[in-house]
């Protein structure tokens, strides 16, 4: 099956925007087609009537004897002859896949899906496509379609089952075979449900692939799938998403001349949209006209502002919004308290995020690592470090493991007591721990040794990242080299070669350093000695 992208996905509409079937006087469906299969006779006859027999009788321990001589023909033909009762159709399917599932082929599982589906046993049947598709190779997934579309008249089935699979690969998060599926649909003339296709989207913006969801939308419309609230909740999230807030707002405000009402999800996205923007009075407009068109607004809105006004640093604003929540018998979770907390912890108010931390736990609030992170930063930022190591206790207490965030947060403190040895340390233990430090925790370390003067501490601190298997990045290096080279200029030149001298770094690795270190002089002091 060719991969088919979604903008090739171009038919005409459907007359009846309701059925699940396309149906266009000017355009004509692949007939379905009609597929017969050869008839048990003989010995697979009999063996066929009497496991059927056993089945309706519930005879299991007689059923059991026969399993050793069924095959895939005979496995097949019992699940046709019990199609009229799915649920002893899916009994003895269970039992063939516990102890012989070699014996299901793509046509077996084809007629249980078909079986379910007829009967809406969705859950069952989308159960086992995750396990039909989990073990398909690339080549398999247009041989299962196929499978599906040639048994569909023999088992007299739904269209739903085609609605299964689309649903079962947007799930899954395979985008390629769910598009390609919703296209063959299309050809044989079925199109999923607007269910299926709101599960495909959100599946879409989760992995931010907002502008083939947006193509998708389009799609839909164009093949006048009915689409539902839900979906311009979706197509709304995803202009955000693509930064075309103008599109959102304008989908937004045609909702309601398509019949709908916006629902607290559809204000939400878009306050969010405006906040992130920096458009921050904008995003409260859109609250109270929510307010006024009788939408209470709840903790994702206000959580959502006050992030907004906390970003902005005007933590009066913010603690309005939190006060105004509690007014409105809005409870703060645990994201309002962080968020709060970080505000007043980022500006130095270590005070304030404390009393507000307190308030958290009185009103029986769970605080994560998230509020841990910000009160140490907070604290660290002003050498409190301290305060900072009675706070690590209690996370070992509540058994909550530091990440790189927490480790940053305790190096920052150290360096500003002036203590870089002891931020190496932490550095260490860090990245023992699995913790991966990021650029600014490995130059605000270096720049307290060099500022102590202790260039070989800092030295120690750039061998040890060159030492590590991968290395780090070169935005690391370039970061650190001017470091460096600010002060100490062409000796970290000639101790790292001392370094591939002494076996302890690559030649390969010496000249990427060399190379970065001299292009880093060129923005300040040139190099002018011939190492």
């Amino acid at each position: 099956m060719k991969t088919r992208g979604i903008s090739t996905l171009l038919d005409p509409p459907m007359k009846n925007p309701n059925s699940s079937v396309l149906r266009t006087n000017k355009w004509t469906p692949i007939p379905i087609p009609q597929r017969s299969i050869q008839q048990p006779r003989g010995q697979d006859l009999d063996y066929v009537n009497v496991a059927h027999s056993h089945l309706l009788h519930s005879d299991w321990a007689k059923l059991n004897k026969l399993l050793p001589n069924f095959d895939s023909f005979r496995v097949k033909h019992i699940l046709l002859k019990l199609q009229t009762d799915y649920s002893i159709s899916l009994k003895f399917f269970k039992l063939v896949e516990l102890h012989n599932p070699n014996l299901l082929t793509l046509k077996t599982n084809s007629i249980i899906l078909h079986i379910l589906t007829k009967n809406r046993k969705f859950v069952s049947a989308e159960s086992v496509l995750k396990k039909i598709i989990s073990s398909c190779d690339v080549a398999m997934h247009s041989k299962l379609f196929d499978s599906i579309i040639h048994s569909y008249r023999m088992c007299d089935s739904s269209p739903r089952v085609f609605d299964a699979l689309f649903k079962t690969y947007a799930q899954m998060k395979q985008f390629r075979n769910a598009t390609d599926t919703f296209v063959r649909m299309k050809e044989y003339g079925f199109l999923p449900t607007v269910e299926s296709c709101n599960l495909y989207m959100s599946a879409l913006l989760s992995m931010n692939r907002a502008g083939i969801a947006v193509s998708f939308y389009n799609e839909m419309r164009r093949v006048r799938i009915m689409v539902n609230v839900f979906t311009l909740n979706m197509l709304i999230n995803g202009y955000c998403q693509l930064g075309k807030i103008e599109n959102a707002r304008q989908v937004f405000d045609e909702m309601c001349d398509m019949g709908f009402s916006p629902l607290v999800s559809s204000y939400n996205t878009l306050i969010a949209a405006y906040v992130n923007q920096g458009l921050l009075s904008t995003g409260v407009k859109l609250k109270m006209t929510m307010e006024k068109n009788g939408i209470i607004a709840n903790v994702i809105t206000y959580n959502t502002l006050i992030h907004g006004f906390c970003n902005e640093g005007k933590l009066r604003d913010a603690y309005k919004v939190f006060n105004e929540m509690k007014t409105m018998n809005v409870a703060p979770n645990t994201v309002t308290y962080n968020t709060m907390i970080s505000g007043y912890c980022r500006l130095g108010k270590t005070e304030r995020g404390t009393e507000i931390f307190e308030e958290m736990l009185r009103n029986g609030i769970k605080a994560d690592i998230l509020t841990y992170n910000a009160l140490l930063l907070g604290l660290c930022s002003v050498g409190k470090t301290r305060k900072a190591a009675y706070l690590v206790q209690e996370l070992e207490r509540k058994k909550l493991v530091p990440n790189s965030s927490t480790f940053a947060a305790l190096i920052r403190g150290q360096c500003v007591r002036k203590n870089p040895d002891r931020a190496f340390q932490l550095y260490k233990s860090m990245v023992k721990g699995g913790c991966r430090p990021n650029v600014d925790t490995v130059k605000m370390m270096m720049s307290s040794f060099l500022n102590n003067d202790d260039f070989d501490g800092a030295f120690c601190v750039f061998k040890e990242m060159l030492e590590r298997p991968v290395g780090p990045a070169l935005v690391v290096l370039s970061e650190l080299c001017k470091e460096f080279s600010r002060v100490w200029k062409d000796r970290l030149v000639m101790k790292l070669l001392k370094e591939v001298d002494d076996g302890c770094l690559a030649l390969e690795r010496f000249e990427k350093v060399k190379s970065i270190i001299y292009q880093s002089n060129v923005e300040g002091e040139i190099i002018e000695q011939d190492v």
